[in-house]
């Protein structure tokens, strides 16, 4: 992942632990992140685990990540979190949040991103099977339009 994506992941993280005392940071499941003796659960391998952090904590974000003794339950761990498997950092105090999606997984030596072109015609996994509403003055010019669907954001009032 970009260093200054990662570097912008700190600076929120500190700003949102200066303003608020502490900081949430929902972390990805990676073989890298380092848990102490605790596993991630199944519905943390999809979901990701969230982390809290206070301004009394000793930890510290160098440039591969946070190394921390974190306590889960009683028991007190030493962990790892790479900058890379951090997902979202956030503040329910500050009604703030910085989200970053996960990396595409490589395909053939190519992220996904990149080999986009031997999928062109079909529909994304999860896509809506819906087909697009025509609307006034919206002509449909190729087919590779039809997995499209439009959305109207202008404002109707209440009757």
């Amino acid at each position: 992942m970009d260093g200054g994506l990662n570097n912008l992941k700190k600076h929120v993280f500190f700003e949102l632990l200066n303003l608020a005392g502490r900081a949430f940071v929902l972390v990805g499941y990676s073989d890298d992140v380092l848990l102490g003796n605790r596993r991630f659960t199944a519905e943390e391998k999809e979901n990701g685990i969230i982390l809290v952090f206070n301004s009394k904590m000793n930890f510290m974000w160098d440039d591969y990540g946070i190394t921390a003794t974190l306590v889960f339950g009683t028991s007190p761990q030493k962990c790892f979190v790479p900058a890379d498997a951090i997902r979202a950092v956030y503040s329910p105090e500050l009604n703030a949040q910085f989200t970053v999606s996960p990396q595409p997984k490589a395909v053939g030596g190519q992220s996904e991103r990149l080999s986009t072109k031997t999928r062109i015609g079909q529909p994304t996994v999860g896509a809506l099977k819906t087909k697009p509403r025509k609307q006034e003055g919206s002509v449909m010019k190729s087919a590779a339009k039809k997995n499209v669907i439009q959305v109207d954001f202008t404002k109707k009032t209440k009757r």
